[in-house]
């Protein structure tokens, strides 16, 4: 029997819809920019009054007992920031060092400090720090306060001697020694701050490092380095075994993703040769509790590593495809100069 052919994307979700005309909208300065650009000049009132109150002395940032990097973006809708928190803690755990993630953990139930363990429901620790901690074998912990999860990560595991915080550009509360931004391809869009734009604060802003994906982002005044984000050449299963993506050419293939943007994975997945008869794109951070299989006959069911732990306490027989970036070599050595400095100071305040 000849294999089905391969049908038009699912239609996305209303909420999905809407996102992606609004990131479409934030990527020029037309008509719906300039008509929403008013209510973002109250956006940059706030965010001008609150780095006020830290620069003042009104409201103070707490330091952890060791070196923070923040990993974060100055865009909403997603920026891929989580798989350059993973490079850069194996980056670390390559040198030597002995790295923990803190979070907020979006999305999840739970508002309390506790630690990403191996059986932590996703729902009460957030998907992302559960895809940090399965992935990278790291202590991860969430608190709405970062230097609460710090604090804990570090009584918890004292070998701890530098903590990555997954997001937190924007959480002045934490007292960070680097911050590194990311861009997706898409860099700042219109400049214009929310919602007319995409931006959560005014860019070009001060930041130690910059990495993009697409076109360089300029006017940053930090050394900028590209990342090219690839699909793995094989997909995890439930129970942790790995089936090369060859196997899976021609076969007729139900793709979803939970993620800012849906699309680049099916694009990528597409690429890798495989067949997609149906893709469905959902909300970033989808729980997946109320996700119905369309039980299309013979569709083998495929999703990012994200959404992974939620899809298979439903349906443990998806695949999850990891993804992997790939970031100029340069850019560990500067990160690696800027991490050396500052345990230099360190030193040298102690003594």
């Amino acid at each position: 029997m000849a294999a089905a052919a391969p049908q038009p994307p699912s239609p996305p979700t209303s909420a999905a819809a809407a996102g992606s005309a609004l990131q479409r909208a934030w990527q020029r300065r037309g008509w719906l920019a300039w008509l929403l650009w008013p209510l973002s000049l109250g956006m940059a009132l706030l965010v001008c009054l609150r780095r006020a109150l830290y620069l003042t002395g009104l409201r103070r940032a707490e330091r952890a007992a060791v070196p923070v990097i923040v990993v974060g973006n100055v865009v909403a809708g997603g920026a891929g920031k989580t798989p350059v928190v993973m490079a850069v803690v194996r980056h670390l755990q390559a040198r030597g060092l002995h790295p923990g993630v803190v979070s907020r953990g979006y999305g999840r139930s739970t508002s309390d400090c506790r630690a990403v363990l191996a059986h932590s429901p996703v729902s009460e620790v957030g998907d992302e720090p559960a895809l940090i901690a399965r992935a990278c074998g790291v202590p991860v912990f969430v608190a709405r306060r970062r230097i609460d999860a710090a604090r804990a990560l570090i009584a918890q595991h004292p070998q701890t001697d530098v903590i990555i915080s997954d997001d937190g550009l924007q959480h002045l509360a934490l007292a960070r020694d680097i911050e590194i931004c990311v861009f997706n391809d898409q860099g700042p869009g219109n400049g214009f701050l929310l919602p007319a734009g995409p931006l959560r604060e005014p860019w070009p802003r001060r930041v130690d490092l910059v990495v993009y994906a697409g076109a360089p982002v300029t006017h940053s005044g930090a050394p900028a380095f590209a990342l090219q984000r690839t699909l793995a050449d094989h997909a995890v299963r439930a129970d942790g075994t790995q089936l090369p993506l060859a196997q899976l050419r021609g076969q007729p293939l139900l793709a979803v993703a939970a993620i800012a943007r849906p699309h680049d994975f099916f694009a990528m997945l597409e690429a890798q040769g495989l067949t997609l008869a149906h893709t469905q794109g959902l909300p970033d951070h989808y729980d997946f509790d109320s996700w119905k299989h369309p039980k299309y006959k013979r569709q083998t069911l495929i999703c990012t590593e994200k959404d992974a732990a939620k899809l298979w306490r439903h349906h443990p027989d998806a695949l999850a495809v990891p993804l992997h970036v790939r970031i100029d070599r340069a850019f560990f050595a500067a990160l690696d100069a800027r991490l050396a400095a500052v345990r230099a100071r360190s030193l040298s305040s102690s003594s």
